[in-house]
């Protein structure tokens, strides 16, 4: 945890850049003695060959199971051996390595971070098993309608040509397909210095930090990646509806959506506290309250705005009986079209202000989310100093703002739609 008066002050990180690129973000914090540490990459599933998805997922799955100088074993006793669990993860834009350590055991977790990230040995025996376990956990999502249904709104937001419409995990037959080879290229390819940002918070000088980060770093010499290029999406004209029959299951699911705006859209905030009044405040914002609370209808209904580099969703979400999937969609239309046209009220605007800079501090709570936070900052440019900036951006945001975002996305007849359950 990062205590009371730190929280109250701000953050102060120092922020270091090696001369390969590598870019250093420390945060000292004495609130438990632990340090968490996350080494992400600026590239993610969006790199993934566009004939070969789940290129970027493998590799995730198979990184730190062997390097060319460490087994897999080793790694697990290194780790063991200090209580540490190293955690992988892909998203679109992003491949990271992360974990919790304490403070006297971290110069020798990075050094192992580094080795993962610099030197994988893609084992062909760990890529076999790994591959084995990618296509289950693929098959558990085939057989999740809430995930179905949120995969079928991004194709259809997207197109299955656009990296958003594809899928993280790729399918079957590319899983089947994709070879060390494929996993090596994307690692030399995409996970190289000038694309890597360290952030480290808790109980450990920053000085240590940032001297042992160039060791483990300084080093490295590869090839400078350029982003991939995200093209907007496709212009829509009228809503579509898609359904996905799922029998033997107990709900059907809704994924409603819309693309919205990039992060660095200087209307992001106008579209945040717009999403925060539709699904997001209190329990779920007018969206629950109405299909959940006044209604009864909905296990859950909420909505969701992913902030990133390209226009991102905006998607409304709702499980329900399969005999109210109609009614559902009925009430999350009538939601929808009521902010569109009148906005929200002065109560909500301020409710919900209030709230959003009442949560930065919850940001920063742990040392794991003051790192993702020092992270998001730096990828988007938001400065060190984002989080004391953070008020006065959303305090700055109109009703005027607030309603011309809401004018912009929110149309009914543009929406898409996505149900996969036991629906007729």
């Amino acid at each position: 945890m990062i205590g009371g008066p730190a929280l109250s002050r701000g953050l102060s990180p120092l922020r270091q850049v090696l001369d390969n690129g590598v870019i250093i973000l420390a945060e000292a914090s004495d609130a438990v003695p632990a340090v968490a540490l996350n080494a992400t990459f600026t590239h993610g599933s969006v790199e993934d060959p566009e004939d070969l998805p789940g290129v970027a997922y493998l590799t995730r799955k198979v990184i730190d199971r062997g390097t060319t100088s460490r087994s897999a074993g080793d790694i697990a006793r290194t780790l063991d051996d200090r209580g540490v669990s190293l955690r992988t993860s892909v998203t679109r834009h992003s491949f990271s390595l992360s974990c919790v350590c304490l403070p006297e055991d971290f110069h020798e977790i990075l050094a192992l971070i580094g080795d993962v990230a610099r030197h994988p040995g893609f084992v062909a025996e760990e890529l076999e098993r790994r591959r084995v376990e990618a296509i289950t956990s693929l098959h558990e999502d085939e057989d999740d309608p809430s995930k179905v249904a949120v995969d079928l709104l991004h194709e259809s937001l997207y197109g299955s040509q656009h990296p958003y419409g594809r899928l993280i995990k790729g399918t079957r037959g590319t899983l089947e397909t994709i070879t060390r080879a494929h996993l090596l290229q994307y690692q030399e390819r995409w996970l190289v210095p000038s694309a890597l940002r360290v952030a480290v918070a808790g109980a450990i000088p920053t000085s240590a930090v940032l001297s042992s980060a160039a060791r483990v770093f300084e080093d490295w010499a590869a090839p400078r990646a350029i982003d991939a290029a995200i093209p907007p999406p496709p212009a829509r004209s009228a809503r579509t509806v898609t359904v996905k029959r799922m029998d033997g299951k107990s709900q059907a699911d809704i994924a409603y959506g819309f693309s919205t705006v990039r992060r660095l859209d200087p209307r992001f905030y106008a579209y945040w506290i717009m999403n925060t009044v539709l699904g997001q405040f209190g329990l779920g914002g007018r969206l629950a309250e109405n299909i959940r609370e006044r209604q009864g209808m909905a296990y859950y209904a909420y909505s969701t705005l992913e902030a990133t580099v390209g226009e991102g969703p905006l998607i409304i979400r709702a499980g329900v009986d399969p005999v109210n999937v109609d009614r559902a969609v009925a009430a999350i239309d009538a939601e929808v079209r009521s902010l569109r046209d009148s906005g929200p009220t002065t109560a909500e605007l301020e409710e919900t202000r209030e709230s959003l800079i009442g949560s930065i501090p919850r940001m920063l709570e742990t040392n794991e989310s003051t790192a993702e936070f020092l992270l998001h900052a730096e990828q988007f440019g938001l400065g060190l100093d984002y989080d004391r900036r953070l008020p006065d951006l959303l305090q700055r945001v109109t009703m005027q703002d607030v309603r011309e975002a809401a004018a912009e996305v929110l149309d009914p007849s543009r929406a898409a739609v996505a149900i996969a359950g036991p629906v007729a």
